[in-house]
């Protein structure tokens, strides 16, 4: 039985659309939140193994802003991208073509893997007036605080791309993995929220379309960093980072903000990865803020 969203009342006031848009000869699926004659649009970039719904809450507390929030190509309701890997250069080339085509003036937002994707998109020239990334990851996954379970996580991966086919997928979709993964990024201690953020993961965290898109995602994510896009970004950037974050240390993420050309960070205590879920109207206030 889904959990309840202690985000629902203020999300249900906001009108929410859903549109399709033929992008690089596939389809994309996407979600249009809140007035469409709103001053500000932002075209939100959700994480590895989520999909559009993870960053409702932060939607939540943004209701006279115009919220784009697409499902990466290979998650969700969209479907894999015909013919392409689904490395680095297809997810930035995908992001590009989709604001260009959907939201051309849109400030660009990335959670999580998302904040990769933005980063490398802008670098190679995806013509945004501002960037803001939401726990990015700014340093090799490998060098954070928990570099033993990246590598039992590229294990994992591993296996479930080579085993049969039934096996491998069963594996990569285990409710029991989900969990460990869950319970292992959520830093509150509030049990109806932790409730609402595990089933989150067990409704969402399994949307991917083959094992396939999935590995290849997984590999990207763990191959780069917001960091080496960082000198090739000159727009505006704003970071929210959290203090308690597992997979980039707070202290890399202020590393990170001095190399961006004009750059503001902003840090959000006792949370970890999961801002968007334990303190979206925190994060929401930084955006709203940074784009006033």
């Amino acid at each position: 039985m889904p959990v309840a969203s202690p985000y629902a009342a203020p999300l249900a006031e906001i009108p929410v659309v859903r549109r399709e848009a033929a992008i690089l000869g596939g389809r994309t699926a996407y979600w249009t939140y809140g007035p469409d004659d709103a001053a500000t649009t932002i075209l939100a970039v959700h994480g590895f193994r989520g999909e559009h719904h993870g960053l409702e809450p932060v939607v939540a507390f943004l209701p006279d802003v115009r919220v784009i929030m697409p499902d990466l190509p290979g998650f969700g309701e969209t479907p894999p991208l015909p013919g392409r890997r689904h490395d680095i250069d297809a997810y930035a080339d995908w992001l590009d073509a989709f604001h260009a085509a959907v939201a051309p003036e849109s400030i660009v937002l990335g959670h999580s893997f998302g904040s990769i994707v933005a980063s490398a998109a802008v670098a190679r020239g995806l013509a945004t007036p501002r960037l803001i990334l939401v726990n990015p990851i700014g340093a090799p996954a490998l060098e954070g605080p928990r570099g033993i379970l990246t590598r039992l996580a590229i294990l994992y991966y591993w296996a479930g791309a080579r085993l049969p086919r039934a096996i491998g997928t069963w594996v990569l979709r285990s409710r029991v993995v989900v969990r460990i993964m869950s319970v292992a990024m959520a830093k509150t201690r509030d049990r109806g929220l932790r409730a609402f953020i595990h089933d989150q993961h067990d409704r969402y965290f399994s949307s991917f379309s083959d094992r396939e898109v999935l590995h290849d995602a997984f590999v990207t994510s763990v191959s780069h960093d917001v960091s080496e896009y960082a000198e090739r970004i000159a727009v505006p950037t704003l970071l929210v980072a959290a203090d308690r974050d597992d997979i980039t240390p707070i202290e890399a993420e202020r590393v990170l903000a001095t190399r961006f050309a004009d750059a503001s960070l902003v840090e959000i205590a006792g949370v970890g990865h999961l801002i968007h879920y334990e303190k979206p109207g925190e994060a929401a206030a930084a955006v709203r803020s940074f784009i006033a």
